[in-house]
Parts: structure tokens; C-alpha cells; sequence
């Protein structure tokens, strides 16, 4: 989809514990009810771990982050830092982070960003 969000990771590669840091740029004016932040770590049940949400702590042990617009109180960007404890089985595993704009419960626009986890 197009650049209405878009998702930036500023680490393309992170070993178990090492922080995750990331930006969600919202461009969309129209409406929307929340963003929702994703991972999914290819082959593996283990998640990303979120602990900073905007400058604030928070903890958030799941793979997925959900936040209302509300919460934003007008904000057009995202800034969150997440981590994982995941050890790859080989040298690396990819890693899949989408972030998507939600109306009405239906998902209106997304981004995809690919990162690996290496082994320490």
C-alpha cells in the first residue's frame, strides 16, 4: 500500500536482548480508529517484546501492540523500542514487522519492514 504509514526500523539486524528501534509515520488525514505494530519471527513462537512506547515505559510482552488513536493525542508518529530473547536455530532468522492502520476493524493501510536476528 502506499505511504499513508509507513514503518522505519533503524537497526536491519539485532542479536537476542539488543534493543529494536523504530518509527511509524502516519500520513493518512482521513479517519482511523488505532495502529497496530506486529512481529512475527519466521519458524519460531517467540515474540518481540515492547518497552518503550513514545519516551514511555511500558511493558508489553506480546507480539502485537495496539494503540487507539486517542492515545496519540494528535501525534503523527510512533516511536517505540522493542527487544527479543530469540536464538536463532542456524545463524540468523527473519524476522517480519507490519504496522497497520485500522478502521472500523478492518485493516486500510499497512507497511512491512524485514529484519534479521543473528546469533550473538
Amino acid at each position: 500500500m502506499g505511504s499513508e504509514i509507513a514503518l522505519s526500523l533503524a537497526e536491519r539486524q539485532v542479536v537476542a536482548g539488543q534493543e529494536l528501534h523504530g518509527t511509524v509515520a502516519i500520513n493518512y488525514s482521513g479517519r482511523w480508529d488505532s495502529v497496530v505494530i506486529n512481529s512475527q519471527i519466521e519458524n519460531s513462537s517467540d515474540v518481540f517484546s515492547y518497552s518503550l512506547l513514545n519516551g514511555k515505559k511500558i511493558k508489553h510482552p506480546y507480539a502485537r501492540l495496539s494503540i487507539f488513536k486517542d492515545e496519540l493525542k494528535g501525534r503523527t508518529a510512533v516511536e517505540f523500542v522493542s527487544s527479543t530473547n530469540h536464538v536463532p536455530a542456524g545463524d540468523y532468522s527473519n524476522v517480519k514487522f507490519r504496522v497497520t492502520l485500522i478502521q472500523e476493524h478492518k485493516e486500510i493501510f499497512s507497511d512491512i519492514v524485514h529484519i534479521k536476528v543473528a546469533r550473538a
